[in-house]
Parts: structure tokens; C-alpha cells; sequence
């Protein structure tokens, strides 16, 4: 998986490509994709952010994330690139099956 920033036009086509399949949208936020994700309750959210850990260890690209209750808020952004690769894009797609 490619460690290049994309060009502003690669980025929108694919996040327009992630956001066909998801539930709820991802967006850009200063510079990363972003997406808040919902569960019935905190041990569905803990229990995704444990899932989510090992992928995103496997894949030795880490999320910026925030957990409150049942809510995770996901930050994607490859930090020796400058911006997002697709590497973030990978790793928002195996996220988002991880939520489904």
C-alpha cells in the first residue's frame, strides 16, 4: 500500500468510492478523513476499537481516535507522508467492515 500523499483530486474520488459502501459518511477534517462511528453501547464500541487495534497493528498504520460511550471518532492521516495515502483509504474500508 502506497505511503504517497494524494492530490486533492485523488482524495475526493476516493472518498467518493469509501462513501458508496458506507453507512454513514466519511469526510475531510484538517487534513484527515474523519468519521464518527455509533454502537448500542460502550462494549460494542471498546469491542471495535480492540478489533480495529489489531488490524490497523498489522497493517503498522495507526489511527487518531477518541472513545466516549458508545462513540468512536476515527482520524486517518499517514504522518511521515503529510496527508492521507491510500493507505488511509485502506485502512477506512477495514474499518468500516469492522463496524458492520
Amino acid at each position: 500500500m502506497s505511503r504517497t500523499k494524494l492530490d486533492s483530486e485523488s482524495i475526493q474520488q476516493a472518498l467518493s468510492q469509501l462513501n458508496a459502501g458506507a453507512k454513514a459518511p466519511w469526510s475531510l477534517a484538517e487534513g484527515k478523513l474523519h468519521k464518527q462511528f455509533s454502537f448500542g453501547d460502550f462494549v460494542q464500541a471498546f469491542g471495535f476499537m480492540t478489533s480495529a487495534a489489531l488490524v490497523a497493528e498489522s497493517m503498522n498504520h495507526h489511527p487518531e481516535w477518541c472513545n466516549v460511550y458508545n462513540r468512536v471518532t476515527v482520524d486517518l492521516r499517514t504522518h511521515d507522508a503529510g496527508g492521507i495515502t491510500d493507505l488511509d483509504f485502506a485502512l477506512a474500508r477495514r474499518l468500516e467492515a469492522l463496524a458492520h
